[in-house]
């Protein structure tokens, strides 16, 4: 597992653990990023990620993204 701060931009990846409070789980829960959800980064920019997970694409800081840890993303 490693953070999807460090996913590669367009690679698919699964969502395997949130980590963090239970208001940050449960906001991320609210955009949709739930454990076995798919997510793929779109672009990077300035450090900040623009994610698409279901059928939207959410602009998430380093920091909050650095709470979702993801398989697969990044090839080893």
């Amino acid at each position: 597992m490693l953070p999807l701060a460090m996913a590669n931009p367009g690679e698919p990846a699964t969502i395997r653990k949130i980590t963090g409070k239970d208001e940050v789980r449960q906001r991320l829960a609210e955009l949709g990023f739930v454990v076995d959800a798919e997510v793929t980064v779109v672009n990077e920019i300035a450090g900040n990620l623009i994610v698409q997970v279901r059928e939207s694409r959410i602009a998430l800081d380093r920091s909050m993204a650095a709470r979702i840890l993801i398989e697969g993303g990044k090839s080893s």
